[in-house]
């Protein structure tokens, strides 16, 4: 058995679990937020026999696109110092990042 945790875009979050469930997966879906854009997303916990885990990453494949996405400089006034930067910068958001643990055991009670 194997627990999925999959961090990723709230953009991407309802065409994913849509399509997690027409794969059959069951899903535990929580709110989180990113640390560097302060931006929502969302934390899947899936558990999966280990021999359905590689058509689990091809779903969350499908439904997690990379786009590029502008940041416009933040003001010194709303923020810490620490925080602030005086430019718009190009990243790169979207995706999944993917954390797979091994389950010793597991209860449905």
């Amino acid at each position: 058995m194997k627990m999925v945790i999959a961090i990723v875009n709230d953009s991407d979050a309802d065409s994913l679990q849509r399509n997690l469930n027409k794969a059959r997966f069951q899903t535990t879906k929580l709110s989180s937020s990113g640390g560097f854009l302060r931006e929502g997303n969302t934390t899947f916990l899936i558990g999966t026999e280990a021999k359905y885990l590689d058509e689990l990453i091809e779903v969350l494949k499908e439904n997690c696109e990379h786009r590029d996405k502008t940041v416009p400089s933040m003001s010194p006034v709303a923020n810490t110092l620490e925080d602030h930067y005086s430019f718009p910068m190009h990243v790169e958001v979207g995706g999944a990042t993917v954390f797979v643990i091994d389950v010793e055991q597991f209860y449905k009670i």
